[in-house]
């Protein structure tokens, strides 16, 4: 069975409840029994977003999946839904959660709306930092270097991520979860 490699961020509201709400959806979806990772929560500076946008929280989490990309995809923006995640026409605005599949297995998909692995995955201390944290060997799908040696190369104008929190209690997120189900 695949394991999915997911990135979590947040940038309005109380973005550490809500990376710690996303997470307890993804552990649901992961197969009963097997372990999530999660990477340390660390800020960011906003990329490419409107001028004024708050500062990030993101980390990435990896689980085992019994389904395709697709439905995992399905499944990620009904979670980002019941979040309370809003769409709006303004590309890369400030969101309360944003969830993106990075990798899948050892799967390529390309489509309108999904790629994978990301194509930008690569490119983003943001993703690259937290990723690095829980699989530094991973080499993904038609790539030669890992993510660690993709982390070391990166020429990137970001800030260096500021670490947050080392990780969530995930029993405790259940408080504060919205009871309705993706």
């Amino acid at each position: 069975m695949p394991r999915a490699g997911i990135a979590l961020g947040s940038n309005l509201g109380p973005r550490l409840a809500n990376l710690q709400a996303a997470c307890e959806w993804l552990r649901r979806l992961s197969r009963p029994g097997t372990a999530m990772l999660q990477a340390p929560v660390y800020q960011t500076s906003p990329l490419a977003c409107p001028d004024g946008s708050p500062d990030f929280f993101n980390t990435v989490v990896e689980i085992e999946y019994d389904g395709s990309p697709s439905q995992l995809l399905e499944q990620t923006q009904a979670i980002e839904n019941t979040l309370g995640r809003n769409r709006g026409a303004t590309r890369h605005a400030p969101r309360l959660i944003d969830i993106d599949l990075l990798y899948f297995g050892d799967a390529t998909h390309a489509s309108d709306g999904l790629d994978i692995p990301h194509p930008r995955l690569t490119q983003r201390r943001f993703v690259l930092q937290p990723l690095a944290d829980i699989r530094p060997e991973l080499i993904l799908p038609g790539d030669s270097l890992s993510i660690a040696d993709h982390l070391a190369a990166l020429q990137s104008s970001e800030a260096p991520p500021e670490l947050v929190q080392k990780g969530f209690d995930l029993a405790a997120a259940s408080g504060i979860i919205r009871h309705a189900h993706p």
